[in-house]
C-alpha cells in the first residue's frame, strides 16, 4: 500500500505510520529500492508530523 504523495499533512496515528514502517523493512528485507526510499521518506515526515500533533494535543 504506497502513500499518495500529493497527500499533505497526516491524519493517521503515530503508530499506525510507525506500522507502515515497519512493514515496508520486513517487506524489502531491510534493502530499499529508489522507489521504497522515497516512500520510506515520506512516511518519516509523516510519522514526525504526527507524533508533534501528538504532543500538541497532550499539553
Amino acid at each position: 500500500m504506497s502513500p499518495d504523495f500529493s497527500t499533505p499533512g497526516s491524519v493517521r496515528s503515530a503508530a499506525e505510520v510507525n506500522e507502515e514502517i515497519r512493514a515496508l523493512w520486513r517487506r524489502t528485507g531491510g534493502k530499499l529500492s529508489a522507489e521504497e526510499r522515497a516512500e520510506y521518506e515520506f512516511l518519516v515526515v509523516e510519522w514526525a508530523a504526527a507524533i508533534r500533533g501528538e504532543v500538541v494535543e497532550a499539553a
